[in-house]
């Protein structure tokens, strides 16, 4: 089934995350339409996987709301789950699957940390459009601070999904590989126990030391899949077992693995974000980890990390494991949380813009600076990158004036008060060819994105021409996924 209209399970939770007050004269833009945009829509393409509803971001004039407010999103799971729909399905990915600012933050950037004073480093500029002449795009770039060796101590709860809809090899034994992919990392200060879930959660691995790396992998090695889905109960014995360990200065972290397929206990998205709301002022941090096709449940397991002091990941293949596992192990250790960003357009440089993805992570202005408002975190070193697309004043002297001006709103790990620091990015009037590396690499996949979607703003993007973006770029690729990005544009176009 192509496409299943469904009213409101899903729906209620997306009015209420996606801000639409501040979106004003929708037809501003040189190019688009917005009168086809419809609502309380689910891609569907295989029968029994759920996501949320994704409506693009339109232009919004300057003088009508100068102000963009959004939440940081260090996800990667809309890339991954992509990969899977274009070299294992041989098929393009339904369009409510593809979430633009996962695809280009799946990617290591490698950008400089220079902040001597904060968690947090901050670097952008402007370039033209390589889609439309009559646009500029604004690239916003945020590293996390990296961590020296030897890292802090670690108290993991391995949340595990054994029901029957976990026994296939892309579900369970994937997951099992990469958690006993993850125990060569841990060292005698670190803990770990395992919780199950299925009809009920079940306690298969009191959190031991982590040198007992034998009883950890074999306790592993046990699990099989059967019965129903109590995820609800699983989470909620997981924290307890964390908090009942818990390392003053160490990393806290429930990890789940699941398809998301809850169907005991408490199964809406909306009572499950409730449940894992109430877990996050604990100092526990959340990873989930999504699994499988035919009943993966995308919009819970995306809105259960963004709303629980977490990141969501899809895992589709043994590399991916070692990406999340081994790679990018750092990332598993906050080095700040809740962290907002708020852009303040100058009139005499920018008449109107749009926020490039970002569409569940957007705040309201007043979200800003109250404290009590959730946002995205940051592990060390990894890095987060927003684009805006903007229609540029006619303003002769546009260089002499930061076209914006950045505040960001970041808590340490262990804080529940924000501290503030600020970035303005002017227009120094390059060619999108004369941009950074940076630039040239996350425009092509935000255009990548759009014509996947088939976006109303891709403007005269073609697959072509993102391969010709990507080959001009040279960032080091340790690991090869950036290559790789070239092999799914290929088989897209294919397709």
């Amino acid at each position: 089934m192509k496409k299943l209209y469904c009213f409101l399970t899903f729906g209620l939770l997306l009015l209420s995350s996606c801000e639409t007050d501040n979106v004003s004269d929708q037809n501003i833009s040189p190019y688009v339409d917005f009168s086809n945009q419809a609502g309380g829509v689910y891609d569907m393409e295989i029968p029994g996987d759920n996501y949320n509803e994704i409506v693009e971001n339109p232009f919004v004039k300057v003088e009508d709301q100068a102000i963009s407010t959004f939440s940081i999103d260090a996800d990667g799971a809309s890339y991954a789950n992509l990969r899977r729909f274009l070299l294992q399905d041989n098929q393009l990915p339904p369009k409510n699957a593809i979430r633009t600012e996962e695809m280009i933050n799946y990617f290591n950037l490698d950008y400089g940390f220079t902040e001597s004073g904060h968690p947090i480093s901050l670097n952008g500029e402007i370039s033209n459009t390589p889609w439309n002449n009559e646009t500029k795009l604004i690239r916003i770039g945020i590293k996390g601070k990296p961590l020296a060796e030897p890292l802090p101590p670690s108290n993991f709860v391995f949340l595990i999904d054994v029901s029957g809809s976990m026994g296939s090899e892309d579900k369970l034994e994937l997951l099992k590989n990469g958690f006993k992919t993850l125990v060569n990392e841990f060292t005698s200060e670190d803990r770990i126990a395992i919780v199950t879930y299925a009809g009920s959660s079940s306690v298969i691995l009191e959190s031991t030391p982590g040198n007992e790396k034998g009883e950890i992998i074999n306790a592993i090695d046990r699990l099989g899949a059967g019965g129903s889905t109590a995820g609800s109960e699983g989470i909620k014995t997981a924290y307890e077992i964390a908090a009942a360990n818990f390392l003053e200065n160490g990393n806290n972290r429930v990890i789940l693995g699941s398809d998301g397929d809850f169907n005991v206990g408490i199964t809406s998205q909306e009572e499950l974000i409730e449940l894992i709301e109430e877990k996050r002022d604990s100092g526990i941090f959340l990873s989930v980890l999504g699994v499988g096709r035919g009943n993966l449940n995308d919009a819970a397991m995306e809105q259960i990390a963004n709303n629980g002091n977490g990141t969501y990941e899809y895992i589709d293949n043994i590399e991916q494991l070692r990406k999340v596992f081994i790679y990018e192990y750092n990332k598993f250790f906050t080095v700040a949380k809740d962290v907002k960003v708020q852009v303040e357009f100058d009139i005499k440089n920018v008449e109107a813009y749009r926020l490039i993805g970002y569409e569940n992570r957007l705040l309201k202005e007043e979200d800003f600076e109250d404290d009590e408002e959730d946002a995205g975190e940051i592990g060390a070193g990894q890095n987060i990158t927003a684009i805006y697309e903007v229609i540029p004043s006619r303003n002769p002297q546009y260089s002499t004036i930061p076209s914006i001006k950045v505040d960001f709103r970041y808590k340490d790990p262990d804080s529940d008060s924000s501290q503030l620091l600020g970035l303005e990015i002017f227009d120094e009037g390059k060619a999108f060819g004369e941009s950074s590396d940076f630039m040239r690499f996350t425009a092509s996949i935000a255009s990548f994105s759009m014509l996947l979607r088939d976006s109303e703003y891709k403007g005269s993007s073609e697959y072509d021409k993102v391969l010709n973006w990507l080959n001009s770029t040279s960032l080091a690729d340790e690991h090869g996924f950036k290559a790789e990005l070239k092999t799914l544009v290929e088989k897209a176009k294919n397709l």
